[in-house]
């Protein structure tokens, strides 16, 4: 199982990371996913733009960049889902995203429709 496991969390990040690559012409600078019962979550570090950087110093910015990104990732929602449907063969139910400017780090929370760790526990 945590073979599996940790194969089916490590091509999960990966894809995300060559996603946003291809999507933005830069990723995260780290990514982490971890199977949790039926949620994928994958903790991305070092996701802010050299602009943004200079933009969160002050409130306005702040905000703009978290607007900006929330808008950016409404629009490829779709996605992001359709990397986690192909990889865990199974449907997600739900997604919720959050960024902090102050950590530099999003979080990417995706809700199957099975419990994908006893899945993958029971074909170890």
């Amino acid at each position: 199982m945590v073979n599996s496991k940790k194969k089916l969390e490590a091509e999960i990040s990966a894809a995300f990371i060559t996603f946003q690559r291809e999507l933005m012409g830069r990723g995260p600078q780290e990514a982490k996913t971890y199977i949790v019962q039926d949620m994928v979550i994958t903790r991305f570090k070092g996701v802010l733009t050299v602009e943004e950087k200079h933009l969160v110093s002050q409130d306005t910015g702040r905000r703009l960049v978290k607007e900006m990104r929330q808008v950016l990732r409404e629009m490829y929602s779709k996605d992001f889902e359709e990397i986690v449907n192909r990889l865990t063969n199974c449907n997600v139910l739900s997604s919720h995203s959050d960024i902090s400017t102050k950590t530099e780090e999003r979080l990417e929370v995706f809700i199957v429709d099975r419990d994908l760790e006893k899945f993958l526990e029971s074909k170890a």
